[in-house]
């Protein structure tokens, strides 16, 4: 399955950035049986920070590729926790889309989409998942959006 999940990766035009490290008091990824909850991951690319509002002089497409990027990000906070092997993962649970946006935009769930369809085109039914879209006033860094994870693995060896 790794070579599966690679390659959709590879054929979706992306490769997994060196994971962040946590830029306060908490960690990146928690593990207590077979559930991974990884801390959130901004609009980022390597020291490049997508940032502003949607609806606010950023659009919804771009807001969708701003929620891709941090969704790269879960993943690769994820391969980090499991030493490298995205095969790990049974099931994404849930996902909190965090989204910087203008007080009249009202759209979200639009923009979550661009992280909701790269999990489900990297692991298929798996990566259907729960998920809460939620408009803020402001992320770290600027950031455009934001996102946590909560992910089902396969039993620790």
């Amino acid at each position: 399955m790794l070579e599966t999940i690679a390659a959709r990766l590879s054929a979706l035009g992306h490769a997994l950035p060196v994971p962040s490290r946590p830029a306060a008091n908490y960690v990146s990824t928690v593990r207590t049986g077979n559930l991974l909850a990884v801390s959130g991951q901004i609009s980022a690319w390597h020291d490049d920070v997508f940032t502003g509002s949607v609806g606010a002089g950023v659009t919804i497409e771009e807001g969708r590729i701003a929620a891709e990027r941090a969704a790269i990000n879960v993943l690769s906070q994820i391969a980090a926790a499991t030493d490298g092997s995205l095969a790990a993962v049974r099931r994404v649970v849930r996902l909190g889309v965090f989204i910087a946006s203008s007080p009249d935009f009202a759209e979200q769930s639009l923009v979550a989409n661009g992280a909701s369809d790269l999990f489900v085109n990297v692991f298929g039914e798996a990566g259907r998942h729960a998920r809460a879209a939620v408009g803020v006033a402001a992320l770290p860094a600027g950031a455009t959006v934001e996102i946590d994870a909560l992910v089902e693995l396969e039993p620790a060896a």
